[in-house]
Order: C-alpha cells, then structure tokens, then sequence
C-alpha cells in the first residue's frame, strides 16, 4: 500500500477530504462535532502562520486515504517543545498495509527537523488494531489520561 502513497501537508484545497476523513475519525470514537468547529479547525490546520497546529493528509490512486494532526506545545520539563499526534485515520480498506506508520513516521521526520525529540499520543486501550502498530514503533507509557467532564 504505500507504494504510491502521498502523503503531504494539508492545503486549502484539501477541504472535501479532510471532511470526510476527519468525520469517519470522530464516528470511529463515537464523537461528532458542529459545522463551525469543522471549519475552525480546518483553517487552522491549513493556516501556513501556525506552527502549533500541523496536518498532513495522505493520497492513495488519486484518492486521499488517511490522515494525520499534530499539535505543538511547550513543556515544563525539557527546553524543546513536544509534539502531540491527536489524530490518526487511515480509510478501513487501507488498514494493516503501512499506512498508519507512514503517518506517525511522516510526524517523527517533522519532529526531528524541527528539534522536537518527544512525540506522544493516546489511543483507546480497547482498540487493539491500532495498538498492535503502536507497540511495534513506540513505547507505551503506564499513564492514564484523566479529565475533566
């Protein structure tokens, strides 16, 4: 599968797409998000001023197949800031055929260019799948992620 695979920043452009990816993402979840952050967030992602909010999207035969956002922040314990992957998708018939390494790698490469060693994500722990990836290209950590409801 990834020969032949594109994966670039997201443009303007890219707005139909990302719709869809970024929607088959939410519903993955169970989540679902109103027209207007849709739009917030797409044009911050593609805003070439921000450097906090990165995105890149991945095409596929002329067809974008996958997805990837990251956030950028400082951290209280290191000099360098950190880069959060917040979402991953990749279409389901693109699944276990190097797509979704080909997006976390494409994070790693931006991260170490920019003197970012550090780059962290969560996931669900029942979502194996995804998991089986995870353990192969990262080290799980034992924290949980709490939050206010």
């Amino acid at each position: 599968m990834t020969d032949g695979i594109e994966i670039r920043p997201l443009e303007s452009g890219d707005r139909a797409d990302w719709d869809r990816l970024w929607r088959a993402y939410l519903a993955f979840y169970g989540a679902e998000r109103p027209a207007h952050v849709f739009d917030t967030t797409f044009a911050r992602y593609t805003d070439p001023a921000r450097t906090d909010m990165l995105a890149w999207i991945a095409r596929h035969a002329g067809r974008a197949v996958g997805l990837v956002h990251v956030i950028v922040h400082s951290h209280g314990w290191q000099e360098a800031p950190v880069t959060y992957l917040q979402d991953l998708y990749a279409d389901p018939d693109t699944r276990g055929r190097g797509l979704g390494r080909a997006l976390i790698e494409t994070v790693y490469a931006d991260a170490d260019r920019a003197g970012r060693p550090n780059v962290y994500w969560m996931t669900q722990t029942g979502n194996a799948t995804a998991r089986r990836l995870y353990d192969r290209i990262a080290v799980a950590t034992d924290f949980m992620k709490y939050s206010r409801s």
